[in-house]
């Protein structure tokens, strides 16, 4: 889990993995993005309690290229890596859900990329790019909204009554 409040807004960023907790198939979401305080924190942690099994990585990066170094580094060799950015694919959450199930067993790696995007390398090498809206968000917010809708996809799947939609 990472610090809750206590980060330098201009130089740090991290990475995390979070596989969903279904035995058959192990996802994981990763992110580079500076830390903040206040509701939206506590929003991510109520979900990653709803996630367990969760995988953490920190990096510090200085420029965009650092970032997607880091960023490879990061990704284990099983992984395919899931680019989230403005220019990708825009699912409902019960395609989402569907999506995440065709992948089955493989290991996926929701990356959320720093200030400046994603380099055209990254975006090259992912397994699909997906949007979580047309729109721009700051880190914290995405990292929510992705969290969010990792566990529906989950609850989606598992026909919990959580998705109601």
């Amino acid at each position: 889990m990472w610090p809750s409040g206590s980060c330098c807004w201009k130089t740090r960023r991290r990475i995390e993995s979070l596989p969903l907790p279904d035995h058959r198939r192990r996802q994981g979401a990763q992110r580079l993005g500076a830390g903040g305080g206040g509701a939206l924190p506590q929003g991510v942690e109520l979900y990653l309690k709803r996630l367990p099994g969760l995988q953490v990585l920190e990096l510090k990066d200085s420029s965009r290229e650092k970032e997607a170094e880091a960023i490879r580094a990061a990704l284990r060799s099983d992984e395919h890596p899931v680019m989230l950015m403005e220019q990708g694919e825009t699912l409902a959450s019960v395609p989402f859900a569907k999506r995440l199930q065709q992948v089955g067993n493989e290991r996926l790696a929701f990356v959320i990329g720093g200030a400046d995007g994603l380099s055209d390398e990254l975006k090259a090498a992912s397994r699909w790019q997906l949007s979580l809206s047309p729109m721009t968000f700051p880190h914290e917010l995405a990292r929510l909204l992705l969290l969010e809708q990792l566990y529906r996809a989950q609850a989606i799947l598992q026909g919990s009554p959580y998705h109601r939609g």
